[in-house]
């Protein structure tokens, strides 16, 4: 009886069983969907693992043969560059016949707002975006670097105010702070949000609330709102993105066979990305890409 053996040598298709297990698992989500499916995997526990621009160069191999297709997104970060963000969504909108993304773990911030540009978010139990507020790089009293939400920035600030004008003196305490404050920073902080938020809004105007401005406003207006969402990493489960946000999404419950062979190779990729301590994974059926 005829026995079939994939076409490389025995040994380089040992070395790479991981990809081939993994190529499998994308032809037989495609051939259940009748869609072109891409994979975009980001390490958040590395420090090369957010979205930035060496991600364009990775995405124009992902979409070099998705013309006129129906393409959907297997997307995992925690975020990054928004403007970067925006350039994917440009390749990916204008290359395609039709958009959806799929968040089987989280697509957080930037990649929330790349979530925002598809036409359906397709989305599990497991599956959560987040606000859209928007970071921005500080130095501590202490003179540590990190990374702030830019109202916390802007409310901590005029909460300093406020408290200079009740007791009619500054507290000495803030005086390391405010030696170190750039106020070009201040100014940054707030075209940050400005950003965030009309960048949601016009993509949304686009797609899911395509006729319905009004909508698209509301929703970019919530997922900016800091007092609505305390956290930056605030969970926003399917429940609340489809019923209370109102955003096009398509559930896939845990017994739903396409959501098993998702959430399947989900699991290939963390593992392997964490193995192998990658910073990201590209790849589709034709293409595959690893950033450390």
């Amino acid at each position: 009886m005829p026995i079939n053996l994939p076409p490389q040598t025995p040994l380089y298709h040992s070395i790479h069983k991981d990809r081939y297990l993994r190529r499998q698992l994308l032809e037989d989500i495609e051939t259940a969907t009748k869609r072109e499916l891409i994979v975009y995997i980001a390490n958040p526990q590395h420090p090369g693992g957010s979205i930035n621009q060496n991600d364009i160069l990775a995405f124009g191999d992902l979409l070099q043969d998705k013309a006129d297709k129906d393409l959907d997104l297997l997307l995992q970060s925690s975020g990054g560059d928004i403007d970067v963000a925006e350039k994917i969504i440009y390749m990916c909108r204008n290359n395609t016949k039709s958009f959806r993304v799929i968040v089987t773990e989280s697509a957080k911030s930037a990649a929330t707002l790349i979530a925002l540009a598809a036409d359906e978010i397709v989305m599990g139990y497991t599956s959560e975006l987040g606000p859209i507020d928007p970071q921005v790089i500080v130095t501590t009293a202490s003179g540590q670097i990190m990374d702030r939400p830019a109202q916390s920035f802007l409310d901590g600030l005029t909460a300093i105010k406020e408290e200079e004008q009740a007791e009619g003196r500054l507290s000495p305490v803030y005086f390391p702070l405010l030696q170190q404050l750039d106020p070009a920073l201040i100014d940054y902080c707030k075209k940050a949000l400005l950003r965030s938020q009309r960048f949601a809004e016009k993509w949304l105007n686009r797609t899911q609330c395509k006729g319905q401005p009004e909508r698209a406003k509301e929703i970019a207006g919530k997922l900016a709102d800091t007092k609505r969402y305390l956290s930056h990493g605030t969970v926003i489960d399917h429940k609340e993105a489809s019923k209370e946000l109102k955003l096009c999404v398509k559930y896939l419950p845990p017994s739903d066979p396409l959501w098993q062979a998702l959430w399947r190779l989900y699991c290939h990729y963390e593992i392997d990305i964490r193995d192998e301590k990658l910073a990201r994974i590209f790849e589709s059926t034709t293409v595959s890409l690893s950033l450390h």
